[in-house]
């Protein structure tokens, strides 16, 4: 797969994006949530490009060290680079904790309900932010986990207002991360969403690596076919607009 000829070029056209989408439409500022992740850093690097005024949030929530070090890492570096971005740090541990204290027992031991709890208490805090300086949400969901397989959280992670790398694969967002000068570490980091209390990486749970989905989507060849498929299928719900009866 050799799409992309230019990754400078391909850095100015995205950033041009984003800043003609925020100029034609009134917006003062741009959030965008860290994780740790390429993809993350890719979105949030990209931002900073813009000179506009840009929110960096670090959320741990119950997080591992080591993410917690590499999305912390990042936001003080872009800190460091731009004197457009602000980092914020909302630590979502307590609230989390106390919202489940709060509801009935019966209904918090489902783990995957449980993890899509926690994006979506970032997602909560990434438009609590947004609405007060004027801004927008930046997504950071690439194109096999927005397109491909659904592998997001409806109203989570999925709840942004622009996406500027949902078109690019996975392998192509850490080529574009070395040409931003995205930290190593990061872009050779095994991808996860960081919900779980273990270590499991986004490849653990979906059966497939990055790569062999790319192969499944561009090509529709690969050990990867049928995975991409089954989960096309029951996350369709995700990607398709909300069913609404008509009169």
């Amino acid at each position: 797969m050799n799409r992309i000829k230019d990754y400078l070029v391909l850095k100015k056209r995205i950033v041009t994006w984003i800043k003609d989408y925020a100029e034609s439409n009134g917006i003062k500022s741009l959030v965008v949530g860290v994780s740790g992740g390429i993809d993350s850093a890719v979105v949030s690097t990209l931002c900073a490009e813009t000179g506009l005024p840009t929110y960096v949030l670090t959320m741990p929530l119950l997080s591992k060290k080591e993410n917690t070090a590499l999305s912390d890492g990042h936001a003080i570096g872009l800190v460091n680079r731009y004197s457009n971005v602000t980092n914020v740090n909302v630590n979502l541990g307590e609230t989390y904790e106390t919202l489940m204290f709060h509801v009935d027992h019966t209904f918090t031991d489902n783990e995957l309900a449980n993890a899509n709890t926690k994006a979506r208490l970032r997602m909560v805090t990434l438009y609590q932010v947004s609405g007060s300086v004027g801004g927008i949400v930046v997504g950071t969901g690439n194109k096999v986990e927005d397109f491909g397989v659904g592998f997001y959280t409806k109203y989570g992670d999925g709840g942004v207002d622009i996406a500027p790398i949902a078109d690019l694969y996975k392998t192509e967002v850490r080529e574009l991360g070395g040409y931003l000068g995205v930290r190593r570490e990061i872009i050779d980091a095994q991808p996860t969403d960081g919900l779980w209390e273990d270590s499991r990486t986004d490849e653990d749970q979906i059966g497939a690596s990055y790569k062999q989905l790319e192969e499944a989507m561009e090509s529709g060849t690969g050990p990867a076919v049928d995975i991409l498929s089954r989960f096309n299928r029951q996350n369709r719900h995700k990607m398709d607009p909300i069913p609404t009866f008509k009169l």
